[in-house]
């Protein structure tokens, strides 16, 4: 039945048998048949109610299906600093971004269930190879609402295909979480990248898969 709102701010359900005074009612009963039907409705609506509240949370940040397309690249006019805060990371231990200055820092927002992200580790393990003894060194930030007990097992036993062969996540992983991410100034979806120069100042920030070249030139131009 169709709720409708009364001048007074009362409900009352449309369809519902009119009553008189001494509380009679002034339509016939409707058969028990007539009611099942709008009843199987509101259950049927209420059952998509709590399926869509379940999957709410993932479904905005990036369906998997697009976000490998969604690609958008923010480069500021003026560099900010990078928040100041102190992350865990797999074992428990602290991981301060302050104790990451004088390294050029590849900030990389991920979760295990982003296919997306998936795709781009492999590109990271190589810029890790490549760079990381030059003073450069990729952070990553797992997302997933698990924490260590889905993000452990993926990073140490979860093989990629690199140039120089099948290898493990290569660089630092630390678990985060939405006040992290909105230290950063918030997330709209998975992968997210942020460059970090050597004095702590953000540089740019790729929102999606971001282009292996431009972001090697970008590391380059800061080492």
């Amino acid at each position: 039945m169709t709720p409708v709102e009364t001048k007074d701010g009362s409900a009352e359900f449309a369809g519902a048998p009119n009553t008189n005074a001494s509380g009679a009612s002034s339509t016939p009963p409707a058969s028990s048949g007539g009611m099942m039907k709008p009843a199987i409705i509101v259950i049927a609506i209420l059952a998509a109610i709590v399926i869509g509240a379940h999957f709410a949370d993932k479904a905005t940040r990036l369906p998997k299906t697009t976000a490998a397309s969604l690609t958008k690249t923010e480069s500021k006019g003026e560099a900010k600093p990078e928040p100041d805060l102190t992350l865990k990371d797999l074992d428990g231990k602290d991981v301060s971004l302050e104790s990451l200055k004088g390294k050029v820092v590849l900030v990389n927002f991920w979760a295990t269930w982003c296919e997306p992200c998936k795709i781009e580790i492999p590109e990271l393990i190589e810029l890790q190879q490549e760079y990381g003894p030059k003073g450069f060194t990729v952070l990553g930030i797992a997302m997933d609402d698990e924490g260590r007990s889905a993000v452990a097992p993926f990073v140490h036993k979860e093989q990629f295909d690199t140039d120089a062969g099948k290898s493990t996540m290569n660089y630092p992983i630390v678990l985060g979480n939405d006040d992290i991410a909105s230290k950063f100034g918030g997330l709209i979806g998975f992968p997210t990248t942020i460059v970090i120069s050597r004095d702590g100042k953000v540089q740019k920030r790729y929102i999606g898969l971001a282009d292996e070249a431009d972001l090697e030139k970008e590391i380059k131009g800061l080492l």
